[in-house]
């Protein structure tokens, strides 16, 4: 539960949430181009109410109330708003970066199941964004209201990576090669149980798609069938509806291809269980090393997660209870999964604000990190659950982290340039020979992005110069260079063909001799 708001801080709760419902406004005009003044009008609002804030505040107490929330919608959804205006290099675009990497290391904190390699890239983010942080504090860029937010976020994370790396600290050598496989093994099984439940889904929706057409079809012939079959029941059941013949061998081929996946990890499940000795893992010369339980329980955990692969019935895999839970997960990861790839052409970093509070909904549904039903019991399923979680936690971080220092505006000029600059680059590795006509429409398009410049400059419509100008000026130059590397290459080619052509001598006699013997 979280603390009353104070007197003296509902005047800026007011504030607040009034520039978070302008935020969410401009968010979903979609009908044109975010405007940079639009989101530095917001964000001085915002900064204003901050320092209002620090005033009426003591700096050695920690706050959780409803201000505090609010203040976190706000700010994440503004740090959205400048990464999506291309300013990827401020300290209030990496908000909404730290927020997410914090979520992670959290849940990674709490599975245990990682390793040195996963904790690297979060450190190599951490010293880029505590460069920008830094940067953007030397220079007085930003209001120290920001700059010491966003460092005391920072902070948090670094000591969560802290904690995690310390964690690692108290392996001994001679497990560590162990650990890191079965971290590995683990995270390939979870990968599994969450296709296997997939399956399952799909054929239960096949299942009921097919009840509902014989319950059709029984219906509108009810009268005639009741007749000849009076007494026997016309309700099909589980075990009386036949499968399409496609879905079964579908199924079939399902569970087969998912077996063969997993019977190798079951193998090797049961060699790294071998090299224990009454329950142990010896090193060298039959010593006992320390951090036994972590990779005893992380065995342990492995072999669990195998039985409920392997297991037939459907009580092992997501319970009803949990089946929405499911179902939301899976649409939300199929979709950032497709954003994944799509991103550079359809993505607009404020859509992300939507996903993250769903994820944030389905979390805070968790007690003591498992999800219960309404009787307080924890369902079967638990694992996929927190599979798909973590996977949607970290396909949102991807996105954020893979933002380009480049305006909503000059996106799809990026866009066209990257793709010119690929076309022009298989163009010259695979080689000619070329025509004039062949390069003119890699010539036209650069003349129309050309002529969208005005004194050397990208324009908004709005008269402004949205940033990623060096970015897109530098796509424009390569492929600038490109195109004459391949009017050259033509040129030569035409030289070659032209010398060729003065070596034959048409009033050499020798040529007539040889026509007239034959």
């Amino acid at each position: 539960m979280s603390a009353p708001v104070a007197q003296e801080e509902l005047p800026i709760l007011e504030s607040v949430i009034n520039i978070r419902n302008r935020l969410t406004a401009l968010k979903k005009n979609r009908g044109e181009f975010i405007k940079p003044a639009d989101v530095n009008q917001l964000y001085q609002a915002i900064v204003k109410q901050v320092t209002r804030l620090n005033e009426v505040r003591d700096d050695h107490t920690t706050y959780n109330n409803r201000l505090d929330t609010t203040l976190a919608d706000v700010f994440n959804l503004l740090s959205l708003f400048f990464l999506t205006i291309g300013r990827t290099r401020e300290c209030p675009a990496t908000y909404s970066q730290i927020a997410s990497m914090r979520q992670i290391l959290v849940h990674m904190d709490e599975s245990g199941v990682y390793n040195e390699s996963d904790l690297a890239p979060f450190h190599r983010r951490v010293a880029e964004l505590r460069n920008i942080l830094q940067h953007d504090m030397e220079s007085g860029k930003h209001p120290p209201a920001m700059t010491k937010l966003l460092d005391r976020q920072l902070n948090e994370c670094e000591n969560l990576l802290r904690k995690l790396q310390d964690s690692l600290s108290v392996l001994s050598p001679e497990l560590i090669p162990i650990h890191e496989r079965l971290v590995n093994i683990r995270r390939q099984l979870v990968a599994l149980a969450a296709k296997e439940t997939a399956r399952e889904v799909d054929a239960a929706d096949a299942h009921a798609a097919k009840v509902e057409d014989l319950k059709g079809k029984s219906s509108a012939s009810g009268s005639e069938e009741s007749e000849s079959t009076e007494g026997e029941s016309k309700t099909p059941t589980r075990e009386s509806t036949p499968k399409p013949e496609g879905h079964r061998e579908k199924d079939g081929k399902d569970g087969l291809r998912i077996r063969a996946e997993l019977k190798p990890l079951q193998e090797e499940l049961r060699r790294i269980d071998s090299k224990r000795v009454d329950g142990k893992f010896l090193g060298p010369g039959g010593t006992v090393p320390a951090s036994q339980a972590v990779c005893s329980s992380l065995l342990e955990e492995c072999f669990d997660i195998v039985q409920e692969i392997r297991a037939q019935d459907e009580s092992k895999n997501v319970a009803s209870s949990l089946r929405p839970i499911y179902d939301r997960l899976s649409e939300i990861r199929k979709e950032l999964e497709q954003l994944v790839l799509t991103h550079r052409w359809s993505l607009r970093e404020t859509d992300l604000w939507n996903y993250s509070l769903s994820l944030q909904e389905i979390d805070k549904m968790r007690v003591d990190g498992k999800f219960v039903d309404a009787e307080g019991n924890r369902p079967e399923g638990q694992y996929v659950l927190l599979y798909l979680l973590r996977r949607c936690y970290g396909l949102i971080y991807r996105l954020l982290s893979s933002s380009e220092p480049v305006s909503e505006e000059l996106m799809p000029i990026a866009n066209k340039l990257s793709t010119v600059k690929k076309c022009l680059n298989e163009v010259l590795k695979y080689g000619g020979p070329f025509s004039p006509r062949d390069l003119y429409p890699y010539q036209l398009a650069l003349h129309q992005i050309d002529s969208m410049r005005k004194e050397g400059k990208f324009v908004g419509v709005d008269g402004s110069i949205p940033e990623g100008q060096g970015i897109v000026m530098a796509h424009l130059n390569e492929c600038h260079e490109l195109l004459e590397m391949l009017k050259e290459s033509m040129d030569d080619a035409e030289e070659e063909e032209y010398v060729d052509d003065d070596d034959y001598d048409f009033n050499d006699p020798s040529d007539d001799e040889e026509e007239e013997e034959e």
